[in-house]
C-alpha cells in the first residue's frame, strides 16, 4: 500500500478541531490497525480575534486568515485540508486567491451522506450565520434536499449556547434538553434528520437523545478525510470560492 496522503486540519474553534483530530486518528486505526493513521498536521490561531470580524461581516479578512493557515499546512507538507468549522466555510466560499492546497468542503460531505441515505428534508442547527447563511442552503439544494431551520428565538438560543458554553467546553443538561426540544420541533415540521453543523453540537447531542437521526458534520468530515488519504475516495479539488 502506498503512503497515505497527509491531512491538514485548519483549526478555528478549539473543541470542534480537537474532536476532528481525534476522529481522524481513530478512523485511521479502525481501518489501518492499532497505532496507525495518516499523518496529521493542525494549524490555527485563537478564535477570539476573529469574533469581531464575524460580527462586522468582514468575510474577506476572515478568508485571508484561513488562507494563511492553509499556507502553513501546505508548508508542513499537507496534501489537502479540512476546516472543522461550518461557519468558516462562508468565508472560504468568498471570491479570492485560490487556497494553496485543496479543501474537503464540510457541507458537501454532509449533503452527500444525507443524499446517499435517502433523506429528503434536513433540519439545520449551527451558529446563526450557518443556519441563516448560504453554505448549507446551497449544498443541500444542489442535491434537491429540503432545509428547515429553527424559529428566530431558538436560533438566538443556539447561538448563545454555542459561544457561551459549547466552544468553551461546557456541556449542560438543561441546554441539552433545549436542543432536544428544538430538534423535536423540526421533526414536527417534517424533517427526517437533523444536521448538527456546529462542530461542537455533537458533543452535546448524541444519537441516543436526539428525536431525529443526526448528521455529525465534524465526524463525517474527518472520516471522509481519512477515506481521501487512503485513496478510497477522490482527492478534493475545491480551493475556495464558488462551489
Amino acid at each position: 500500500m502506498s503512503e497515505p496522503l497527509h491531512i491538514g486540519i485548519l483549526a478555528h474553534s478549539a473543541e470542534g478541531a480537537t474532536l476532528s483530530y481525534r476522529t481522524v486518528w481513530q478512523e485511521g486505526i479502525r481501518i489501518m490497525g492499532a497505532h496507525d493513521h495518516p499523518r496529521i498536521t493542525m494549524s490555527g490561531g485563537a478564535m477570539a480575534p476573529t469574533l469581531d470580524l464575524w460580527e462586522r461581516g468582514n468575510l474577506a479578512a476572515l478568508r485571508q486568515i484561513f488562507w494563511e493557515d492553509a499556507e502553513r499546512l501546505a508548508d508542513a507538507g499537507a496534501d489537502f485540508f479540512i476546516l472543522p468549522d461550518n461557519t468558516a466555510h462562508i468565508a472560504l466560499e468568498q471570491p479570492g486567491e485560490p487556497f494553496p492546497i485543496p479543501c474537503l468542503h464540510i457541507a458537501e460531505v454532509v449533503a452527500a451522506q444525507a443524499q446517499a441515505d435517502g433523506r429528503r428534508h434536513l433540519g439545520v442547527l449551527g451558529t446563526s450565520w450557518t443556519m441563516e447563511g448560504p453554505v448549507y442552503k446551497d449544498a443541500l439544494a444542489r442535491r434537491a434536499l429540503e432545509r428547515s431551520i429553527p424559529a428566530p428565538a431558538d436560533r438566538e438560543t443556539i447561538q448563545k449556547a454555542i459561544f457561551d458554553e459549547l466552544c468553551l467546553g461546557e456541556f449542560r443538561e438543561d441546554t441539552r434538553q433545549v436542543f432536544v426540544r428544538i430538534i423535536d420541533d423540526l421533526k414536527v415540521q417534517g424533517c427526517d434528520a437533523a444536521a448538527l453543523v456546529c462542530t461542537e453540537i455533537p458533543l452535546l447531542i448524541t444519537p441516543d437523545v436526539s428525536p431525529l437521526p443526526i448528521y455529525d458534520s465534524t465526524r463525517l468530515q474527518a472520516s471522509a478525510a481519512v477515506a481521501v488519504a487512503l485513496g478510497e475516495t477522490e482527492m478534493p479539488t475545491w480551493r475556495g470560492g464558488v462551489v
